[in-house]
Order: C-alpha cells, then structure tokens, then sequence
C-alpha cells in the first residue's frame, strides 16, 4: 500500500542581485522541478514547490513558493524541511553571489569591470545535516563532464540517499529542454539508468524509485 507523504521539491533558477538592474543566474526553467511536482501531487501526496523565477504555470494541487534568490530558497526550504517526508532538490540554486549589490545601476566605464563573489549557503548540505529518521533526501547534479563521478562525491558528502546525475549543455536534454535522462545512484550503492525521455515520464520513475523499499528499487527499474 503506498504511504502517503508531505513532499518538498524545489524548481528552477536563482538570481543573485548585482544592482537593481542586473542579476547572475543560470539556464535552468523549472520543467524538471515541476514535473516532479506535479507527478507527486497526481499520486497523492501534499507536495510543496519551492521555485525560483520560472515562466511556467505551476502544477494543478500544489502548494507553490515564490523566491528569488539562493538565501531566500534556503530559508523557505529550511523552514519547510522538518515537516517534509521526501525532500527532492531539483533547483540549480547559484552557488556565488556578488559580494557587494550595488544600490544603483552600475554605469558602462572605459576599461573592464571585476566582480567579487562569495560563497552562497550549500542548501543541500544543510539538509543533510539535519536530516531527520525516516526522511528521503535526494539531490540533482547537473554536470557537463564525470557526471557519475561528481555525483558519486556529492551524494556522500553531503549525507543523500538518491541524487540524479544528468548531462547539461548539450542538445535535446537537460535545462530547458523537454526531455532528459538521468542516472540514479543510492546510498546503498544502487545505480539506476533512466533513459532520455519527456521529463513527466521521468519524474514519475524518479519518484518510483526513490520511495521504493531499497530491493524494489534495484529489482524493478
């Protein structure tokens, strides 16, 4: 009988404010992030989405924060985390934000213009420090080379259960693209390929495995 949970997922990009103007960010849309949402809430389960600034309507049946920055997605994920039974960081959340925002727009010079960033909280990480019994953890690694490899080190060292390693900057798949393919690896060493295919078909998969009991999960996908 399926068990069902409060579901916490994140979706889409970060901005870190350079001025009023300007802002870093990334290419990522939030199509993932809401295609879990949506297949999550389809199954039942009380799911929140945690997005970042993204173009798309949000899912039917979901609870939906706004935020705009990576401190403002930590504190709305952080805030939310102890109440979540499944925790899926599906954003790109940036990892550097300008060290000074300037309160005006910065103006065009002759010469070049040098940016200092710093470091922005690791969400992830802080999720797996408090990460409580019982409760799945699973994180995105969006990668452009050694995706398995760099996964591999990120879902020990930040304290995961699954994490989803995909490819990114190429054609067909990953940001912004309809369709991807993952690969998931498991605390307990399991590796599960999910072919390229649309990311609500995806989404649905990932949620089979990672709330699977651990046998089901190697045995059935």
């Amino acid at each position: 009988m399926m068990r069902f949970m409060n579901v916490l997922i994140t979706a889409g990009p970060t901005r870190e404010a350079l001025d009023p103007v300007r802002f870093l960010s990334n290419r990522s849309t939030g199509k993932m992030g809401c295609a879990l949402a949506q297949a999550a809430q389809e199954l039942g389960h009380r799911v929140t989405l945690v997005a970042g600034p993204i173009a798309l309507p949000p899912p039917e049946g979901v609870t939906v924060v706004a935020v705009e920055s990576a401190s403002d997605m930590a504190a709305a994920v952080k805030a939310r985390a102890p109440e979540a039974d499944l925790i899926i960081m599906a954003a790109a959340v940036a990892d550097y934000r300008p060290k000074v925002q300037s309160p005006v727009k910065i103006k065009k010079g002759a010469g070049d213009l040098v940016l200092e960033l710093e470091r922005t909280e690791d969400i992830l990480a802080s999720l797996g420090q408090m990460k409580r019994p019982g409760q799945i953890l699973v994180g995105f690694a969006a990668e452009t080379n050694d995706v398995t490899a760099h996964a591999a080190a990120k879902l020990a060292r930040k304290n995961l259960d699954w994490i989803a390693a995909n490819l990114v900057g190429v054609p067909g798949r990953g940001f912004a693209a309809d369709d991807n393919a993952v690969t998931l690896l498991g605390r307990s060493g399991a590796r599960i390929e999910l072919a390229l295919q649309s990311k609500p078909e995806l989404a649905r998969k990932i949620l089979a495995v990672v709330t699977a009991p651990p046998a089901d999960a190697v045995e059935n996908h």
